[in-house]
């Protein structure tokens, strides 16, 4: 006897016309999604997004040290300096920059005709951009916490 068959249910034209379409558990393999560059897309794009919102609440914290004074201040912010802040930032600008090149990636699928046909390739573009230019800002971010001077920074860290 066959394996048993699965049922998919495929939205028709109409809203109140769904029709059904019978596959064996081998096509209904083929069928599921094998967690491609969209997956990976989607997935980056949601935990990027939660590490912006985390930044942005330390943010308001350090910030929020001005009204206790000028010292607690100066002291908070010096933890900036630390190694592992330094790492931590450059995950933030790394985060930061593939959540907004996906942004855009994101825009040009929904408003293009075209864009779906090219989310692919759109994807492996956002990824290559982030990286280009991560890879100058982390030079800047990390450089100082081994002793290098990367040149003239506003921060004076």
């Amino acid at each position: 006897m066959d394996a048993p068959l699965a049922t998919v249910c495929i939205q028709a034209t109409a809203m109140d016309n769904p029709c059904s379409i019978y596959l064996s558990p081998q096509e209904l393999r083929v069928v599921m999604y094998k967690g491609q560059s969209g997956m990976w897309s989607w997935l980056l794009h949601r935990i990027t997004g939660l590490g912006i919102l985390l930044f942005l609440l330390i943010h308001i914290v350090d910030i929020s040290l001005l009204g206790f004074g000028p010292k607690v201040y100066n002291e908070g912010i010096a933890l900036f300096g630390l190694t592992i802040v330094r790492i931590l930032s450059l995950a933030l600008i790394g985060g930061l920059l593939y959540h907004s090149f996906n942004g855009v990636r994101i825009m040009l699928i929904d408003f293009w005709p075209k864009g779906a046909r090219y989310q692919g390739t759109m994807f492996a573009v956002v990824m290559i951009l982030t990286i280009v230019c991560f890879l100058p800002m982390a030079y800047f971010v990390i450089a100082p916490a081994f002793g290098i001077n990367p040149g003239n920074m506003g921060s004076g860290m």
